[in-house]
């Protein structure tokens, strides 16, 4: 009876958190009546005609998955295929390591149960772009002269494999589209959602081009192509919580909306995932510190690194059952590989030495919410290994000394918008380090607002329209 009521419990937690979860990030606009909708009707004509066409660039997650050969859905679902895997094959060459599994869209919305509500993730945004906006969406494939201006398109892209990847990608597409609508100047604006703003700075930075094999510098071809670069929530000098994924795996989507006991990610998936190294904290930005609550300084980049601290993935008791002979001996080759990379591509997105730049970046995030900035790593004598700890959970250090856990929450936390810290989306670090060209901006808004949700807070979209539209007017048609 005891396991049967136990049972029971945890179910019921789990639905209420759910349902908690979803109804959160849903808060749906109230229903628009007839006569609102007359109302924004009538106002149309307050929408400027012939505006540059958007771009959306989801985060980290936050395009569906599809098997190529079966079509079925493998991102997001519930609960996990039994025939296909998050997995990437693991090599020493990165490019090679490909699956059945394509972007097929971005995620609108997530559907977890029948007895639970949608959870939005990117409709809200595309709702209102065309509700509030008057922009329309057009598709890659399909559209027409008619749809080179006042059009928003969507960008899906398989967010495990290496961002210079998606942003090559991104920037054929929008050649291909160009040729095709006989528009060789057309440009577009972009707004992109944490990762995606990585992607959308490396195409205006570098093009259709491959990271350079020696000193990046940035040659700005792809800005050819962008008008106005809006970055919601993008970490720029990376994110500390990658650390944590890479240590205990992850259960987000679109970079930010936590959905308990769902799909979890686990460390021996992100350890696949080319994407997650390349959102580590940039050399030089991370911060460690010891169990006096002193700084302790990393170099994340070092190899030996991860060894000395137990944080290799082979250094894992459950190494040998989660992966077969062939991955076990790829393993270190395939780590050093997708480290190397992740530092050169964040030495490339570093390289900007020029405040005066072709393309206008926005900056839009939050610095009210409490999120992860910093690490604690303490030596446990008796197991004779080193713990890593994100929580501000209080100990008793090594000369006895209590360390609560308000002492240890004001090192490891900051204020921005749950996942990303406003320094992070600012550069901050690296401006203060002497790089103060890395990331030239036109402005920036701080809204109080977390991560998975920037996309869709009214103030940030009121700002994001008076941009794309360059006029006050298109507050009046809401």
């Amino acid at each position: 009876m005891k396991r049967i009521s136990r049972l029971g419990l945890w179910f019921s937690t789990v639905v209420l958190l759910l349902a908690a979860n979803a109804a959160e990030a849903q808060k749906p606009s109230p229903t628009p009546t007839p006569a609102a909708e007359s109302t924004a009707a009538a106002a149309a004509n307050v929408f400027k005609k012939g505006r540059d066409p958007i771009i959306i660039i989801p985060g980290l997650t936050g395009s569906e998955l599809v098997n190529a050969k079966t079509g079925e859905e493998v991102w997001f679902k519930a609960f996990r295929p039994k025939d296909d895997d998050l997995r990437l094959p693991i090599s020493p060459v990165l490019s090679r390591n490909r699956d059945n599994l394509v972007a097929r869209d971005i995620i609108r919305s997530v559907k977890l149960f029948g007895f639970l509500p949608e959870t939005e993730i990117y409709e809200r945004l595309i709702d209102s772009l065309e509700k509030r906006a008057g922009y329309r969406e057009a598709n890659w494939k399909t559209a027409t002269r008619a749809d080179a201006t006042d059009t928003f398109f969507v960008f899906p892209y398989d967010w495990r494999r290496d961002n210079v990847e998606s942003a090559r990608l991104l920037l054929r597409q929008i050649e291909t589209l160009k040729r095709r609508l006989g528009k060789p100047n057309m440009k577009f604006n972009v707004v992109a959602h944490s990762m995606g703003g990585l992607i959308a700075r490396y195409a205006a930075m570098y093009g259709d081009a491959d990271l350079p094999a020696r000193a990046p510098k940035p040659t700005w071809i792809g800005a050819r192509n962008f008008n106005k670069i809006f970055l919601l929530g993008t970490p720029n000098e990376g994110s500390v919580l990658s650390i944590n994924a890479l240590l205990e795996g992850f259960s987000y989507i679109g970079g930010g909306l936590n959905l308990p006991f769902i799909q979890d990610i686990s460390r021996f998936d992100v350890f696949t995932i080319p994407a997650i190294y390349q959102l580590l904290p940039h050399d030089g930005s991370l911060l460690a510190y010891d169990e006096d609550l002193k700084p302790f300084p990393i170099d994340l980049y070092d190899p030996a690194t991860w060894e000395r601290y137990n944080w290799a993935i082979w250094q894992d008791d459950a190494f040998t059952k989660k992966f077969t002979p062939l991955e076990q001996r790829n393993a270190k080759p395939f780590f050093l590989a997708s480290l190397a990379r992740a530092k050169r591509f964040q030495e490339a997105l570093d390289a900007n030495t020029s405040d005066k730049i072709p393309v206008s970046f926005y900056l839009m995030g939050a610095d009210c919410k409490e999120t992860q900035n910093a690490l604690l790593l303490i030596h446990n004598e008796k197991k004779g290994r080193w713990e890593t700890r994100f929580k501000a959970a209080g100990f008793t250090n090594a000369k006895g000394e209590k360390i609560t856990s308000e002492q240890i929450k004001a090192v490891l936390y900051t204020m921005g918008d749950s996942v990303v810290p406003k320094r992070s989306l600012i550069a901050e670090t690296l401006t203060a380090s002497g790089k103060k060209t890395v990331l030239p901006f036109v402005s920036e808004l701080f809204q109080c607002e977390g991560h998975s949700r920037l996309v869709t807070n009214p103030a940030i979209q009121d700002k994001l329209f008076v941009l794309l539209d360059g006029s006050l007017d298109i507050l009046k048609a809401n």
